[in-house]
């Protein structure tokens, strides 16, 4: 905080800066220091450790992006895992494919979810729905000894240190590889591929010893470093483009603001600096 300016460093030389109006929130959780801002140009902004993880205005990027594009290629997404996401955003986009049945969400940090209902309502709003069962445990745990459980597993979780260190290693991709049903489909995010190329290149290389098929798709997301974010789409045998249920999109006419049916497609079309990283 410098000022009445929040102020993230992404570089030596290059960073991310929001006039903010007010301090709505200021804690030490047993597990990272919380954050909330009134801000005047991206409403209100949730940090972790001091990192940007969501702001009201260009939130629906990210949440759109992680949910949709597995959802829309599974034939029949009834039980799902969300990893991480206490803001509530990939729940709720989750929540608008009428086929979900249960969402288990595992959050480390309660105070994470507390001070969403408190401050974002536009994104914990399902939070409280009878589908959803919040577990406040570390998912590298929870995930342990699962056995065809789940059609889909979202890994919505900090950066690779401090409490989400453990949602990048080998061995926790490979428990979720077993979580998953035949025909279950991983996603996580994969950081910036611009901003965070080591980070990058050790993600996909430990997901590409587990899971037959691995592609990175792309997002724009402008309060992320670098202003361009990846996921990685994971499965035992599901093909991203091939396997996109065209038609289930068309009929379900849901009302987003950034994913669509041509984003589906095109957001696999990888930079040439991107690909250098994982392949």
């Amino acid at each position: 905080m410098d000022g009445l300016w929040f102020t993230e460093i992404h570089g030596e030389n290059y960073g991310i800066t929001i006039k903010v109006k007010n301090v709505l929130k200021s804690i030490n959780t047993k597990f990272q220091k919380l954050d909330v801002y009134e801000t005047e140009g991206f409403g209100k902004l949730l940090t972790l450790d001091d990192l940007v993880m969501v702001t009201e205005r260009d939130e629906f990027i990210y949440h759109e992006m992680i949910a949709h594009v597995p959802l829309f290629c599974h034939n029949l997404p009834e039980t799902v895992l969300v990893i991480g996401g206490g803001d509530g955003g990939t729940v709720r986009e989750i929540l608008k494919h009428k086929t979900v049945k249960h969402i288990d969400m595992v959050e480390i940090d309660e105070e994470v979810v507390i001070a969403a209902k408190e401050f974002f309502p536009s994104l914990s709003c399902e939070l409280d729905n009878p589908k959803v069962k919040l577990h406040f445990k570390d998912g590298v745990e929870f995930v342990k000894n699962k056995k065809d459980l789940y059609d889909i597993i979202i890994i919505d979780s900090t950066d690779p240190i401090n409490v989400g260190e453990g949602l990048f290693t080998t061995e926790f991709y490979k428990n979720c590889f077993n979580a998953l049903k035949d025909g279950g489909i991983l996603t996580n995010q994969s950081e910036s591929p611009f901003h965070n190329a080591d980070w990058v290149t050790n993600i996909y290389k430990k997901l590409n010893k587990v899971f037959p098929i691995v592609k990175m798709y792309i997002a724009s997301v402008p309060t992320y470093p670098a202003g361009i974010w990846s996921f990685a789409f994971c499965s035992k045998n599901v093909d991203p483009l091939k396997n996109f249920n065209e038609n289930r999109y068309n009929e379900y006419r849901l009302k987003l603001k950034y994913y669509n049916n041509e984003i589906h497609k095109a957001c696999f079309a990888v930079p040439n600096f991107a690909k250098e990283l994982i392949f």
